[in-house]
């Protein structure tokens, strides 16, 4: 059975099989060593039996670059609908075709899900092309929802489903809505 684990500098030589579908981003060395130094405990890899690396996860835990409008951070008290109190984000996930339907996908996200409820997240966010709609669907049955449609996202154009899943801190799901396709964003707004 596969194994979820700590991602490695050494694993980055290793995961470019994962990498090999046209709706994976794929980043440089330098990002990927951003992450392993920043946020180690949100990066990790399952490995097969076998040692090959058959998916992987990057995330991070942050809040917008600037004070809540109202200190401190109260979701009924911010004016700020674009202000992202701290929070679980999933930068990147993917799981090699060879190593799909096999529950990868879940138990990685799932893995960044109580890292980020253990360093007192209000959520996990993750954006996802609109035109994706088997990973909207494998999100949606792990309890996201779209939050907002961000108009342009991605640098050939496409939009982005902004999809949150509340954590155990968020009690009165201040951080959700239903019908977030329906409220559009700039990019500029995300932060």
């Amino acid at each position: 059975m596969a194994s979820i684990r700590p991602m490695t500098i050494n694993d980055l030589f290793k995961i470019s099989t994962t990498n090999l579908d046209h709706l994976t981003e794929t980043y440089n060395v330098g990002f990927y060593l951003e992450y392993l130094t920043k946020w180690p405990d949100l990066c990790r890899v399952i490995e097969g039996v076998d040692g090959n690396i058959e998916g992987y996860i990057l995330g991070k835990v942050e809040a917008s670059p600037y004070p809540p409008p109202v200190y401190p951070y109260d979701p009924d008290t911010n004016t700020n609908p674009n202000y992202l109190p701290w929070h679980g984000h999933i930068t990147a996930l993917t799981v090699a075709p060879s190593a799909r339907r096999l529950g990868h996908a879940t138990r990685l996200t799932e893995s960044l899900e109580q890292q980020a409820d253990a360093n007192n997240g209000w959520f996990v966010d993750l954006f996802v092309r609109k035109e994706n709609i088997l990973a909207q669907e494998l999100y949606r049955k792990m309890g996201y929802s779209v939050y907002r449609c961000v108009v342009d996202y991605y640098n050939d154009g496409a939009d982005a489903y902004d999809m949150r899943k509340p954590l155990s801190r968020d009690k009165g799901y201040k951080h959700v809505r239903d019908h977030g396709e329906n409220f559009r964003v700039d990019p500029q707004d995300v932060w």
